[in-house]
């Protein structure tokens, strides 16, 4: 097969569209880049920029401050003992599973993780047991559940699992669970607990050591504002050896991130970002409030919060029975709400939802959390005024 015109004139330059939308995305939220961050991605974007400075080691690289990143900003930012840069949240949790069990052994999630974790014990070939929620409408995971968890697997195969995780907050609901008791459950069992800290690390305060975990995961392009796919992998330095071996066939490399990872604008981005990564996580108090209040003025609305209430975190998920209602009948149909959101320079509820979405207020500020609160009044009383 041959590459022609035609194919390569599909191919090019492909704008985003604005980018001064009101961004109530979850998955976005976190990951817009700082000023500093857009001068560092085109300042490095060339695929060769950081491999002309490595000597061998991605993070030992002195300039740019790679190693200072790596070694000295992230462990303190983390309150952890060991990091490392990786290709993203589910490179870090695969690295761990993979390094912390062998092929059959057990691990235990909490149901409400994310899909790349189920993905990631598949791929190290390990089997799962899960924590259950308390479904509807709080899906909480409750602590005291993953002792009923080790114990099914130590009743089943004669040993503890190889490893636990929790997802910090659930990527649906945006619950916090009581991490702090499900490490001291685990540790009891010996079984080192990894935090999934995707919608957390660089949105709010995350201190590993305070909370009790061995792993602690983050994603660069979700939440530190950072050009992905990139994400951080802390571990406590009982582990550290095991994670972070070297290989024995090229001795400077680390076998689990297959000697180097995220490197050039994704690596870059982060530095440039990170100090106002860290100032934000200063605010949470404020991004809590604003979730808060926001949440009330949709539940004034007829909408309901599902999850944890008061809510602790800024990613949300409504169940919105006055939307669905008038997408049965509105001329756009279940599409309605996307349409009319846009028509008002507000992006995040994905098009086709309406009875169900969530959404997040991370950085939005309480100026457009407002006028999108308003907005979504103003799209139920035009369709309920035309019945």
């Amino acid at each position: 097969m041959e590459l022609d015109d035609s194919t390569l004139n599909k191919l090019g330059f492909i704008a985003r569209g604005p980018r001064d939308a009101i961004n109530i995305d979850p998955l976005q939220t976190g990951g817009k880049l700082t000023e500093d961050a857009r001068k560092a991605l085109v300042e490095w974007g060339d695929g060769y920029s950081v491999c002309d400075f490595c000597g061998g080691v991605l993070d030992l690289i002195k300039k740019p401050p790679i190693e200072e990143l790596v070694h000295n900003a992230l462990p303190a930012f983390l309150d952890t003992d060991v990091v490392r840069i990786t290709h993203g949240a589910r490179e870090s949790k695969f690295a761990v599973m993979h390094s912390m069990a062998k092929e059959g052994d057990y691990i235990v999630l909490d149901e409400l993780a994310h899909y790349s974790s189920f993905v990631a014990a598949e791929r190290a070939r390990l089997n799962i047991k899960t924590v259950p929620h308390s479904a509807s409408p709080e899906y909480r995971t409750d602590a005291e559940k993953y002792a009923d968890a080790i114990e099914e697997v130590i009743q089943e195969t004669g040993e503890a699992p190889a490893l636990a995780q929790i997802t910090y907050p659930d990527g649906s609901y945006g619950n916090l669970a009581d991490v702090k008791r499900i490490a001291k459950i685990c540790h009891s069992y010996d079984v080192p607990l990894m935090l999934n800290g995707a919608y957390s690390v660089g949105r709010m305060p995350i201190h590993a050591k305070k909370m009790g975990v061995d792993f602690v995961v983050g994603s660069g392009h979700k939440s530190m504002a950072s050009s992905g796919p990139i994400g951080v992998l802390g571990v406590k330095e009982d582990y550290a050896d095991i994670v972070f071996r070297k290989s024995s066939i090229n001795k400077a490399k680390e076998v689990e991130l297959l000697g180097c990872t995220a490197r050039g604008a994704t690596v870059m981005t982060m530095i440039a970002s990170f100090p106002e990564v860290v100032r934000r996580t200063q605010n949470w108090d404020n991004e809590v409030a604003d979730a808060r209040w926001f949440s009330s003025k949709l539940e004034d609305m007829g909408l309901i919060q599902m999850g944890d209430r008061p809510h602790n975190h800024d990613l949300m998920f409504f169940k919105a029975p006055v939307f669905y209602e008038i997408s049965q009948t509105a001329k756009k149909g279940r599409y309605f709400l996307y349409k009319e959101l846009k028509k008002r320079n507000i992006h995040g509820i994905k098009s086709g939802l309406t009875k169900y979405f969530k959404l997040s207020t991370f950085q939005v500020g309480r100026e457009n959390l407002s006028y999108v609160a308003d907005s979504f009044q103003e799209i139920i009383d035009k369709y309920q005024k035309a019945k």
